[in-house]
This record gives C-alpha cells, structure tokens and sequence, in this order.
C-alpha cells in the first residue's frame, strides 16, 4: 500500500479508490481461458449413429475415421467433419416436391408412360466415410443418390411391359432396380439396403385395357381348361369301352373253350351224355330205365364211380 492510498484512507470524507488488479492475477485468468480453448480443441466427442472425418491443415484429410465416444486432436491443426452412418432413406414421389419433379417418369417396353414413387433406404460404409468425403462429400444425395435412382429406374422399367409390370413382374422390377442402384452404390462407398416401389401409374385408358386383356386371357384359360377335361372324359370312356369289350371277348373265348371241350368230353363218353340226362331227372336215383327202345338200363352208381387205373 503506498502512502498516497494511507492518506486517502485516512482523510475522512476521501472517496474510496478501487485498484486495478494486478498483473499476475490476469495472467491466470488468461492462463485459464487459453487453456480451456486448447482442450476444446483438442478434444472432440462423436455422437451416437456419427463417424468423425478428420481434416488436417497440414496433411488433409486423413484415412481413418473416429467412431464414436472422446477423440484427441492437434489443436488448431485438425478439424472433425461429422456423417451421420445411420439408415437413411430417400422419397422420389408425386406428393414429394424435389426441384422440378418428384415422381420418376418413364417408358415401357412399348413406349407407354409410366410414372413411378420409389423409396431408397441406405447408410453409409462407416470405414469408407473418409474416402466419401473426399470424393463427395457432404452433397451425395444431390451429386449420387438422387440422380442414380432415377436413371435406373427409368432403365430397369424400359425392359418390361406395361402389362407386366402393373401385374406380375412386380417384384422383378425391384429387384432389376435394386441390382443396378448396388453397384453404383458400392463404387460410391455407400450401402443400399433396399428399394421400395411404392406406387406405379399408367394412363387409365391403357389400365382399361389391359385389364380387358387380360380378363379375355384369363376367359381363354377357363375354357382351355375344360376342353382339356372334356378330353380327359372322353379318353377315360374309351378306355373303360375297350376294357369292357376286351372283358367280353375274353368271357366269350372262355365259354367257347368250356364249350369246346365238353363236346369233346361227349364225344369220348357217350355214356356222360345219358349220366346227365339221369342227374337232370332225379340226382338220388342210382338205377334208371329208359323207354323200351332203349334197349338197356342205365345203371348211373357204375357210371359216377371212378375208373381204375385212373
């Protein structure tokens, strides 16, 4: 405390002056507010569903990406661009404004128009987001997603008919879709998880149209299907004809040859011929007398009995 500062205090009266503070309490407080600086520049966190793309001022972008949690980086020297690697999507849509058009427009087959709402869904290669952002960067859905979804849907579409694709090849005009849009994605370090085709439109004077077609095609089947039937009918008659014909013809060969060698039989054993008028008579007489023209007795216990040596 200096003398002047005694004597002001001294005067009663005097007006109290405030001392500026001293210069090592300055350098402290700016002692503490560089460093607080250093480590918020040297510390960076990376969120949940983040990857870090580190810049460097003296060598660029570097090759290895920060997941995430608490990263060190040279102060002043580094700076950390963030890409979210989370599943993304993209809407090409009529109810989606998109610049000068949403929906995609494009050709059949036949040249018909076709208008088509797609939704893309993809993420990023997490190892890969430093090349991305140095090939890319950030504008990839500008540069790559959008422009590439359209071209191939346009292609994938041109190769099939407009009947076809409102009805049964669905399914194959995603997966046309899908296999283009993969290869591009993939040299464009990105990750496509899949293609939805939400909606697809024609001209309703060929929806009409095509639904006529096809109802008469459908027609067509139907009675296709019962010419085959009445065939199978038909055929199935014939076989059971000429099963009963064959049935008959076989019953007649048998009744001839049963016939055939009972005649035989008689005309070795006339007596047979006399055992059975006998049996038709009275099967318990043993002794039978014909008329007196006959001749003789028919005695049917000799005949019915077994010859020896027989």
């Amino acid at each position: 405390m200096t003398d002047q500062d005694v004597k002001a205090k001294a005067r009663p009266g005097t007006p109290l002056q405030v001392r500026p503070p001293s210069r090592r309490v300055a350098l402290t407080i700016g002692g503490l507010l560089a460093a607080a600086l250093l480590v918020g520049q040297s510390v960076k966190i990376i969120p949940a569903g983040y990857v870090g793309v580190v810049f460097s001022a003296l060598s660029g972008v570097k090759s290895g990406v920060l997941q995430e949690g608490i990263h060190f980086l040279v102060p002043f020297v580094d700076r950390v661009n963030l890409y979210d690697a989370r599943l993304q999507e993209v809407t090409l849509a009529h109810t989606v404004s998109d610049g000068d058009e949403g929906a995609i427009r494009a050709r059949s087959k036949e040249g018909l128009d076709i208008t088509a709402d797609v939704t893309v869904q993809f993420r990023i290669d997490r190892n890969k987001a430093a090349i991305l952002h140095k090939e890319l960067g950030r504008n990839y859905l500008q540069t790559v997603i959008r422009p590439q979804v359209r071209s191939k849907v346009r292609d994938s579409i041109g190769q099939f008919s407009a009947a076809d694709i409102i009805s049964t090849e669905r399914r194959a005009v995603e997966a046309s879709i899908t296999g283009a849009l993969r290869q591009v994605f993939e040299r464009n370090n990105l990750v496509l998880d899949s293609v939805l085709l939400r909606e697809l439109r024609i001209p309703d004077s060929i929806a009409k149209a095509i639904e006529q077609k096809q109802a008469a095609e459908q027609q067509v089947a139907v009675e296709r299907n019962r010419l085959q039937q009445a065939n199978i009918s038909a055929q199935r008659a014939v076989v059971e004809a000429e099963g009963a014909a064959k049935a008959s013809v076989a019953k007649a060969r048998g009744e001839a040859e049963a016939l055939s060698l009972r005649g035989r039989a008689l005309r070795e054993n006339p007596q047979l011929i006399q055992l059975t008028v006998a049996e038709k008579l009275a099967p318990g007489i043993q002794t039978v007398m014909l008329p007196s023209d006959g001749n003789f007795l028919l005695d049917v216990a000799n005949l019915t009995k077994p010859k020896s040596g027989n």
